[in-house]
């Protein structure tokens, strides 16, 4: 198992432990949010597209 797995199962634990098990949902979403929004901004910084405005979704 590499580092990064392990690491990964290590913050989910405390995670569970502290938090409970209802968090977690709600903790992957935002993560992922996260991630996409990301994913869009240097998508539109590489390709130059500066007339399309962000969007928020919620």
């Amino acid at each position: 198992m590499s580092d990064l797995a392990l690491l990964l199962l290590v913050i989910l634990g405390a995670v569970l432990l502290f938090r409970g098990p209802k968090v977690l949902p709600r903790l992957g979403a935002s993560l992922g949010h996260g991630v996409r929004e990301v994913r869009q901004s240097t998508d539109r910084t590489f390709k130059g597209d500066e007339e399309e405005p962000p969007t928020a979704t919620r």
